[in-house]
């Protein structure tokens, strides 16, 4: 059920995404005077499911049956369909060939152009809807879980994050916030009574790609909030509040280590050591089949002093601009790392995209999400790489700079070399995806 939720998700997200970029192909074309022959929503092949043809237009409006997606076929355009014949007669005014090369560049940017836009409209509507949460690193007084990579450059568990570069206390509830700890020149933490300062290597990046791990995440204590009737932990002397510090005497950091200690005791009765307001506490609790005590923990938010940034109309404006532009930055500055060898073995597909949803639909995970795709998509097109958008722009521009165009023979052949290398890196991604979830 968790699989077919995250698939429908990302099917209505792709969806959304494909016929908003080729909805920027169309409204430029229609701008700029070029004839749209088609406009799908869906891929339509042997048939389609409903079809509608403009009589002033010309152009041919429908909705497929593979929901991936959809298309935008411009007249006079040697596009991914390598439909040439049409190409044989002479140019039509209302033709895609017979526009300037400023006309034609606009349109092939269309697509990038309103993936941008959606993606702003979105953050804007998240921040207007529901705000912004924002959790100071100072304030997570359990500090953070690191990875073997990180502790090797001095990270040490239950570090406090202080300060990252110049910012201080950041918020750890923002998506980028571990990125910013990968990428920083210099990390201040608390640890203990002591404050440190941890200098970041600048090849740290590469360093968690070619472990394979990633670089820490927050630790959450575990505290109880609840002792359901009939649970385990009924009359082992357990009271809402505890906090579980140690499990057979191990002791446990943060809500990952707890539930481990469990694991390894599972239809067992442990000893537990927690941690109260007049100190700490020796018990037994009976562990369940599957490793549970059966109680309900404390969220996030009962635990840390979590802000909610309320935003107006106008006040959302530049808060989704800012979310919009940030999230551009960070995709671009780290594809350099696809070109690495240990960031090619990280690239995935269709399966690395659907486990960005959550196992439960919310809409503002989704929207957050798609945004961000919204975001890969607009940046991925404008590659300069044959087949994609970015590479029909820079035939465009080297016409400009030479003054005549490519011809329709050069064109194809490009058009075909791109469309192999995207067929094989697709492939490559989703067989990344194939690898990860039935050999690792």
């Amino acid at each position: 059920m968790d699989i077919a939720i995250r698939i429908l998700q990302l099917l209505l997200s792709l969806s959304i995404l494909v016929f908003i970029h080729e909805l920027g192909h169309y409204s430029m074309a229609r701008f700029f005077g070029a004839r749209v022959e088609k406009f799908y929503l869906f891929f339509n092949p042997w048939f389609s499911l409903a079809k509608w043809t403009s009589k002033r237009s010309g152009t041919t409006y429908g909705l497929g049956w593979l929901p991936l997606g959809g298309y935008c076929k411009i007249a006079g355009m040697i596009d991914e369909s390598m439909d040439t014949e049409s190409m044989a007669s002479e140019p039509k005014p209302d033709e895609f060939r017979s526009k300037s090369a400023f006309a034609r560049l606009m349109i092939m940017a269309g697509g990038v152009i309103f993936n941008v836009i959606l993606a702003f409209i979105i953050y804007a509507a998240i921040s207007l809807t529901w705000g912004t949460k924002v959790l100071h690193s100072d304030k997570v007084s359990a500090g953070m879980e690191f990875s073997a990579t990180a502790e090797a450059v001095g990270f040490v568990d239950g570090d406090v994050i202080l300060r990252v570069d110049d910012t201080k206390a950041p918020n750890v509830l923002d998506s980028r916030f571990i990125s910013s700890l990968v990428k920083a020149r210099e990390v201040e933490v608390r640890r203990g009574t002591e404050t440190k300062v941890i200098a970041v290597p600048e090849d740290m990046m590469n360093r968690i790609l070619k472990a394979e791990e990633g670089f820490g995440s927050l630790r959450m204590p575990f505290i109880i909030d609840k002792l359901p009737a009939g649970s385990p932990a009924e009359g082992s002397g357990l009271q809402v509040g505890d906090r579980v510090v140690a499990v057979a005497g191990q002791p446990t950091g943060d809500l990952s280590q707890v539930i481990a200690a469990l694991h390894e005791h599972k239809g067992q009765e442990v000893r537990l050591t927690v941690e109260r307001t007049d100190g700490l506490h020796e018990l037994s609790a009976k562990i369940d089949a599957e490793g549970r005590l059966g109680i309900q923990l404390r969220p996030i938010e009962d635990i840390y002093p979590i802000e909610t940034v309320h935003y107006n109309v106008l006040s959302a404006i530049p808060a989704g601009l800012e979310r919009a532009t940030q999230a551009i930055s960070s995709y671009v500055g780290g594809l350099k790392y696809i070109f690495t060898k240990e960031g090619a073995k990280q690239m995935g597909g269709l399966g690395t995209m659907g486990k960005l949803f959550p196992s439960s639909f919310d809409w503002q995970s989704f929207w957050s999400i798609t945004a961000f795709l919204s975001i890969i998509l607009a940046v991925m097109n404008i590659l300069p790489i044959p087949a994609l958008d970015g590479g029909h722009i820079l035939f465009i521009i080297i016409e400009m700079i030479r003054r005549k165009p490519l011809s329709d023979k050069a064109m194809t052949s490009i058009q075909t070399v791109g469309l192999v290398l995207l067929m094989l890196l697709m492939l490559y991604a989703n067989g990344n995806d194939v690898y990860r979830a039935f050999f690792k």
